[in-house]
């Protein structure tokens, strides 16, 4: 039976000081170990999205009328607050679980053998952003959910979900520079729509804010614009997505594109398809919350098949098969730092 390998003093500081480096050192994940953990960041990001707008749909938002703490004189909900306030403060700690998931494609990139600096930063940035995105939600509450605070906690959220699909996708490439598959008009009709649907998730934050689900019982200002034209304007938008990916298969089918780009342009016209069924529907029978919750889903994916569409552009050799690490490399440990 092999031992355990005994902590020296010496080990114990530089596990102190510098954790990442004392586990990479003793640990190597497998390729597919390191591609679950970014992929659980971006599952998570987009977790959180979901549940922060049931907070909201539910009249939630408030729950937690303070922050840090949940109330003047408590850290967690209290029974008196009710179901409102664990709503909240169920939020507020799957937070915890979301820096988990980030912690984890953080260590598993540093661990990765070779290591790749690229993917460890990807991993750090995304911690960051969950860092700021957290105060910028503390301020949504302490400024009594002011329509531009919440619209500004969504768009941080959906910066999110950009670097960790980046980071999902660099995982199962090299670090060579990027090579193009397609032309180069075909490279700016997708920058096009990369726009288009940003602005539509823009505008879609305008809807929110002037909507009715203002996220709490009490009066909570609204954004002071038409709710129903901005709606149309945001419907108008959509059309201009669909239109654009529809075109785009089209050319990919022109200029006898890889199977890539193809496969993620079909994938998305599918996810806008459903988006857009559920955006009428959710239009017409006036803004039911469970509607509502799926549309937001619904926005995450697409943003999430736009970025996948748009990666699928260029492809990166992927490293050498000599230089990656074996299955059994996983639980090998090292014998020196």
């Amino acid at each position: 039976m092999v031992g355990v390998p005994k902590l020296t003093r010496a080990d114990a500081l530089v596990a102190v000081r510098n954790p990442l480096s004392f586990i990479a050192a003793r640990w190597t994940p497998a390729p597919r170990t390191v591609r679950r953990a970014a992929l659980s960041s971006v599952v998570m990001s987009v977790v959180i999205v979901v549940t922060g707008g049931a907070v909201r749909l539910t009249g939630s938002g408030l729950g937690c009328p303070t922050w840090p703490k949940c109330t003047g004189d408590s850290l967690t909900a209290t029974s008196a607050m009710g179901l409102h306030g664990a709503i909240e403060f169920g939020n507020r700690m799957l937070t915890y679980v979301l820096c988990a998931a980030v912690g984890w494609a953080i260590v598993a990139a540093r661990a990765q053998k070779p290591w790749r600096r690229g993917l460890t930063r990807l991993g750090w940035a995304q911690f960051w952003v969950v860092m700021s995105n957290a105060i910028l939600g503390g301020i949504v509450v302490l400024v009594g959910l002011n329509p531009y605070t919440v619209a500004a906690h969504f768009v941080a959220t959906t910066a999110l979900i950009t670097v960790a699909v980046v980071m999902w996708q660099r995982v199962g490439e090299g670090d060579a520079a990027p090579r193009p598959l397609v032309g180069r008009s075909v490279v700016q009709l997708v920058w096009f729509l990369v726009a288009a649907s940003s602005l539509l998730i823009l505008v879609g934050t305008v809807v929110t804010g002037a909507g009715p689900h203002a996220g709490d019982s009490s009066k909570v200002a609204r954004i002071p614009v038409d709710w129903e034209s901005v709606a149309k304007l945001h419907a108008v938008l959509a059309w201009i997505v669909v239109t654009l990916t529809f075109a785009l298969w089209f050319v990919l089918k022109a200029v006898d594109a890889p199977k890539g780009p193809l496969d993620r342009t079909r994938e998305l016209f599918v996810v806008l398809l459903g988006q857009g069924v559920i955006g009428y529907v959710q239009y017409f029978t006036h803004l039911p919350e469970a509607l509502v919750a799926l549309h937001m889903l619904g926005s995450s994916l697409m943003w999430i098949w736009v970025l996948r569409l748009l990666l699928s552009l260029r492809e990166r050799p992927a490293t050498a098969k000599a230089d990656l690490p074996g299955p059994a490399a996983e639980t090998a440990p090292l014998t020196s730092a």
